[in-house]
């Protein structure tokens, strides 16, 4: 098998089991509430990447790429910054999910690939007339989606929407640092702040008990070891030889596999209206990938 064709397909598996992990997010509420799902999952997603970091250690190589300390100071608060932002995007994305279909969350979390190159123009980035056409498409899109008669959004969709906003700083933060450090160690570290700082909000404002986590402890460990550690893992492997804008552009299927997997388990119906605001965020997903020579 050709190591592009291997490497998109390890892509597809990840894009369909984060696709399917809304799913999970929704049915983990029954049992337990947003933070408590959240900080379980992030805290086995941690304990399952442990073991990568530390062969990856054992073989010598830098941990972190930097010879002064001020530039090490520098990663280390970046990579805790990681870690606040995956926290505020996963939080409002359970919270959101309370109120709205899995379908709709995958969706508008995808919206975090129209909103980089939108916002890394901000940092000197340079983009392309696809990325406009993208975006709006995709604000197209999200109108159909969401938008309710009174011309409001709806109150999850909301939430989500604001996920993605978050989602869109951790991505360039994410950009930023892979250079300069151990894959690993980076998620490591966001994954252990992520987790902890979840479960301190659970126990403040959550009946946090181990029979309502057993009860749940299928959609958490899907959350936890399929979704946090290893579709990380298959990421990490994938991009170190598939394209970027490929990579980018498989990805953004998890939305589709969200649609999918609310339809096919939890029963989730989409109008034609909402099908169409599928449709145009779909594309313009696709659309700002697109970069011409």
């Amino acid at each position: 098998m050709k190591t592009s064709l291997r490497s998109d397909l390890i892509l597809l598996l990840a894009a369909v089991i984060w696709g399917f992990a809304f799913v999970a997010q929704r049915i983990g509420m029954e049992y337990v509430g947003p933070y408590t799902y959240n900080g379980v999952r992030f805290t086995l997603g941690t304990l399952l990447l442990l073991p990568f970091l530390f062969v990856s250690a054992s073989k010598k190589e830098p941990l972190i790429v930097a010879s002064h300390p001020s530039d090490r100071r520098k990663i280390i608060i970046g990579s805790i910054m990681t870690g606040l932002f995956l926290f505020g995007g996963v939080a409002f994305q359970q919270l959101g999910l309370q109120q709205t279909t899995a379908g709709k969350a995958g969706f508008i979390t995808g919206l975090y690939v129209v909103f980089v190159p939108i916002v890394g123009l901000i940092f000197g980035q340079r983009s392309h007339i696809s990325m406009w056409i993208g975006a709006v498409l995709s604000v197209a899109g999200l109108y159909l989606l969401s938008m309710t008669s009174g011309f409001t959004i709806d109150p999850g969709d909301k939430l989500v929407l604001y996920c993605a906003i978050i989602f869109t700083f951790h991505v360039l933060f994410i950009g930023w640092l892979s250079p300069m450090m151990n894959s690993y160690l980076l998620a490591v570290i966001q994954f252990s702040i992520c987790a902890l700082l979840n479960l301190v909000i659970a126990f403040a404002i959550e009946p946090v008990g181990l029979s309502s986590i057993m009860q749940a402890w299928i959609p958490i460990a899907y959350g936890g070891i399929l979704s946090v550690g290893i579709a990380y893992t298959l990421q990490v492997i994938a991009q170190k030889t598939a394209h970027p804008a490929y990579a980018s552009i498989i990805l953004s299927l998890e939305a589709v596999f969200a649609v999918l997997g609310g339809w096919l388990i939890l029963n989730e119906q989409l109008t034609m209206r909402m099908l169409a605001g599928c449709a145009l965020m779909m594309v313009g997903m696709i659309v700002v990938q697109i970069k011409s020579k």
